[in-house]
């Protein structure tokens, strides 16, 4: 299959399209694209096996391209997509440009989706000019390692499972968390030195210095003490003395990646 020519990404003009489009009709796309097609040396024609557009190019094999228009951008437009893949060589998804700047095409998980699914992605203004959003051989996203490392990190030091997934609402008991309870478990005894903590809590000392959750106060110079928003956490989350038993040999046994800092939620 003979390559096809680069897409610059910039404007497409419109030419004899400087009408405003029709409100409401998925019709009043379909010669912007065509004309962005024919641009790049393809024949276009609509409605064809149930494909909104159908573009080829070249001979023996030809390059086929399918698009498929919208009037925003959303996930049935994805899933048609989809659905004509197997059949093309390329898929274009177009859908009008949002008016305030605030639709699908500002979001940079639906342009990463399309990037994955090899989609490009046109979005057309309503004097009918056509801009390249993402183009269907944009390298796909990266991955991130660092990210991975923390999820993974935060996964093998979470004791138990605390939190039910799905929620938003409520505090997250993210290791951290437990950790600051644990230090909070161990002043109930009374006001006591980071130094004291730190053989079965080796974060103690900045977990008491940073005070995230307002749990702890310097009573003098390198002591500390429960507040009332601590013995409050206390109540809410109430540490069983086997638990911080427990909790307290795991996280000295869990190392954390290399580089990697177990942060506050």
């Amino acid at each position: 299959m003979e390559p096809r020519d680069e897409i610059p990404n910039r404007l497409i003009p419109s030419g004899r399209f400087e009408r405003l489009l029709e409100p409401a009709l998925e019709t009043s796309l379909y010669r912007p694209v065509k004309h962005f097609l024919e641009g790049l040396g393809f024949a276009v024609k609509g409605e064809i096996g149930g494909c909104d557009v159908l573009a080829i190019k070249g001979d023996s094999p030809p390059i086929v391209v399918i698009g498929e228009l919208k009037l925003s951008f959303n996930l049935e437009l994805i899933l048609q997509g989809v659905d004509r893949a197997a059949a093309s060589d390329e898929v274009w998804l177009a859908a009008r440009m949002s008016r305030r700047g605030r639709g699908r095409e500002n979001d940079s998980r639906f342009r990463n989706l399309c990037r994955r699914l090899g989609f490009g992605l046109l979005g057309v203004f309503s004097n009918g000019e056509v801009q390249i959003l993402v183009s269907p051989t944009a390298p796909t996203p990266r991955r991130d390692p660092r990210r991975r490392s923390e999820l993974i990190d935060e996964h093998r030091r979470r004791q138990g499972d605390p939190v039910e997934g799905g929620g938003s609402r409520a505090p997250i008991m993210t290791a951290y968390r437990q950790q600051a309870l644990a230090c909070a478990s161990a002043l109930t005894r009374g006001p006591q030195r980071p130094r004291d903590l730190k053989p079965t809590m080796p974060d103690a000392p900045s977990i008491l210095a940073r005070n995230v959750y307002g749990w702890f106060q310097r009573v003098e110079r390198g002591v500390y003490s429960l507040t009332k928003e601590g013995h409050a956490a206390l109540k809410r989350w109430p540490q069983a003395p086997e638990f911080e038993s427990a909790y307290l040999a795991a996280i000295v046994s869990v190392p954390t990646s290399k580089g990697l800092k177990v942060e506050p939620a």
